[in-house]
């Protein structure tokens, strides 16, 4: 593997980004097959890990909760095949993706076609100081930050802490705000998909509960599913909060050019990049969402220029937690110290 790049942010090459879409549009089409073996050693494995710490539970409890912790990689891999569905990228047929999609969505607590507008909303604004709001996490500007009344910057910090973000905020994103279509309240689709998403789970827990009683809920469903939710919050805030990021106002915003330049290219070591589905190429998917999780890599190893671009690796990534705002004059993320320090 190629040993990242100290500097966070690198360029690809003097290519603009709108150059590489025709590029990238040789890997768009999914393999049928390859597709559904990812399905298959990824739900076969959950599955499985399930039934092993259903039956740990009849020696300890302990045991079922340490089984448990084998069923949360599985589930993140779920979410990321879930991912692609919603992008029409995982099998060739549309109507194929999303109903896989919509059964995925039930065991990551999360209805299909609301995530799939939502992400949908994100990817085509992600990086536009306009439009923010929607399948993102709010960022603010200093000026923004600095014009607000004491009690508004005690939220914003208290909502970009890390304990909220990645202790409280992924239980309360996959347990409570998914229940709502929030943001498509008018649209009896996705007031559909979220009920629908519901009732499912609902039948699900009640079936646990009725053959095991509350103990495979709270030993192996809950922390499966907060871990795992953890995770994939941690791995979707990585991709867009470093310190050179892209943001932009409408008048000078280009699709292109911040979908390449405002992701990172997390570098993992490759059992990480397994479990993740190779997410971690969020530059190259951002850049061209139509392209299967499992061809990323074909284009990293095609294409050194974007192999080398926004290059994070684990211990890099762990610094972007202190950055909470975008300083619009020197073009980058800063952490409110350092706000202070530059601005007054």
């Amino acid at each position: 593997m190629i040993e990242p790049s100290d500097n966070i942010g690198a360029q690809p090459s003097p290519k603009q980004a709108k150059d590489w879409v025709k590029i990238l549009a040789h890997y768009r089409e999914p393999s049928n097959r390859r597709s559904t073996i990812e399905l298959a050693i990824t739900a076969i494995p959950f599955v499985l890990f399930w039934g092993i710490a259903v039956y740990a539970l009849s020696i300890s409890n302990w045991l079922a909760f340490g089984s448990s912790l084998l069923i949360a990689p599985f589930l993140l891999r779920l979410f990321a095949i879930q991912h692609d569905c919603g992008h029409g990228s995982f099998f060739s047929n549309r109507m194929v993706s999303d109903w896989v999609g919509r059964c995925i969505g039930v065991l990551t607590l999360t209805p299909y076609d609301v995530w799939r507008r939502s992400h949908s909303i994100h990817h085509s604004s992600a990086g536009n100081l306009n439009r923010r709001g929607i399948g993102d996490i709010l960022t603010l500007t200093v000026e923004e930050f600095s014009a607000l009344t004491l009690f508004g910057r005690f939220k914003y910090r208290l909502y970009r802490n890390p304990v909220t973000m990645f202790g409280f905020g992924p239980s309360y994103l996959f347990l409570l705000e998914n229940r709502l279509p929030l943001g498509f309240m008018n649209s009896a689709r996705y007031w559909f998909s979220s009920m629908a998403t519901n009732l499912a789970i609902l039948l699900a827990v009640a079936l646990i509960w009725y053959l095991g009683g509350a103990m495979p809920l709270l030993l192996i469903f809950l922390p499966s599913t907060l871990i795992a939710a953890t995770a994939g919050v941690w791995l979707f805030y990585v991709q867009h909060q470093f310190e050179h990021t892209q943001w932009e106002s409408e008048e000078n915003w280009q699709l292109h050019e911040s979908a390449l330049h405002g992701s990172s290219h997390y570098v993992l070591p490759s059992v990480l990049q397994w479990i993740s589905a190779n997410i971690g190429i969020h530059h190259v998917h951002h850049l061209y969402s139509r392209i299967p999780f499992y061809r990323l890599p074909e284009v990293l190893h095609d294409h050194s220029e974007l192999a080398q671009c926004n290059r994070m690796t684990i211990a890099q990534s762990l610094s972007t937690v202190k950055l909470k705002l975008w300083d619009a004059d020197n073009k980058r993320l800063v952490s409110f110290s350092e706000a202070r320090a530059l601005h007054g």
